[in-house]
């Protein structure tokens, strides 16, 4: 006998790959997918090939033998790559130049028939690991994403920050080499211009995988560095990072990064604080979004069937 599941659709946009999966109310990853970003500036190519994704996914999950039983698709939740305007359901990814204020929450809602939450995705990584990961039953901490991009997520006093526009704690704009690298905000200098897998590969002519044991201890201590502003800003003492970046460096990554942030972190109340890695590893993103859908249907943000 099959069971029947409710589950959100969840999906997880960045400028290298796309992945789609399914979560269920209790935080479980089902099912996950995931294909290379196109590298198009053709905005319908690069929808067309999330459509593809969203539909495999749905039909892997409710055909025979799939490990659901009989799902029930009850919302969708939607982590990308900001800047965008939540309230008009719109992104524009500095890393993905197809796309500008490109309707994608209407666009998913077309082809889905759900009701559709969209956040950053870093966003989504903070409800994920305080969901079910690193900073499970943390009232306070930033959860940060250093892959392609880097972005971040503010949790205080239980509460995930939205700021004016939805756009609360882009961490990979903190400053970290003044008059540094220029950035694809228009700035110079920032995070994600000097320690994100992009700047990696542009700097050193290698992606990241390749880095040497020198780029690796500097992309930490940068990391370092903008954690340390953020947790005497905000009285935070838990930093959890994921992201293939700072997941595949590992130890000696996050080595470099927390003796940066102690150096520089020196008030009394922030002598504690540490980073540490993702407790979801890879599938902290999908999970993220997974978490948006549900959180949007538990408050009557989305209409669900």
């Amino acid at each position: 006998m099959r069971v029947a599941v409710d589950l959100c659709l969840a999906i997880d946009i960045g400028g290298t790959k796309l992945a789609a999966g399914l979560v269920t109310s209790s935080g479980e990853l089902l099912v996950a997918h995931r294909v290379p970003t196109p590298q198009t500036e053709d905005a319908e190519v690069l929808f067309a090939a999330l459509a593809g994704l969203v539909d495999h996914v749905h039909n892997e999950a409710t055909g025979p033998g799939g490990p659901t039983g009989d799902a029930n698709l009850i919302v969708c939740g939607v982590g990308c790559g900001g800047p965008m305007d939540r309230d008009r359901g719109t992104v524009s990814p500095l890393n993905i130049s197809a796309w500008r204020d490109f309707p994608l929450c209407a666009r998913l809602e077309e082809i889905t028939g759900l009701g559709v939450e969209l956040d950053n995705d870093a966003k989504a990584f903070a409800l994920a690991e305080g969901w079910t990961g690193a900073a499970r039953h943390q009232r306070d901490f930033l959860a940060m994403v250093v892959s392609t991009g880097v972005g971040g997520g503010l949790v205080v006093d239980n509460r995930l920050l939205d700021g004016a526009s939805g756009n609360a704690g882009h961490v990979g704009h903190v400053i970290v080499e003044p008059d540094g690298r220029g950035c694809g905000c228009g700035a110079r200098g920032c995070l994600e211009a000097e320690a994100s897998g992009t700047a990696i590969a542009a700097v050193t002519g290698r992606p990241p995988a390749q880095a040497s044991p020198e780029v690796i201890s500097r992309t930490g201590r940068l990391v370092g560095r903008a954690v340390a502003s953020v947790v005497s800003l905000l009285d935070i003492e838990l930093v959890v990072v994921g992201g293939s970046v700072a997941l595949g460096f590992g130890a000696p990554f996050f080595t470099a990064a927390n003796v940066e942030l102690h150096d520089r972190a020196r008030l009394s109340f922030t002598t504690g604080a540490h980073i540490v890695p993702s407790g979801l590893g890879t599938g902290g993103p999908l999970v993220g979004a997974g978490a948006l859908g549900w959180r949007a249907a538990q408050r009557g943000l989305v209409e669900v069937p």
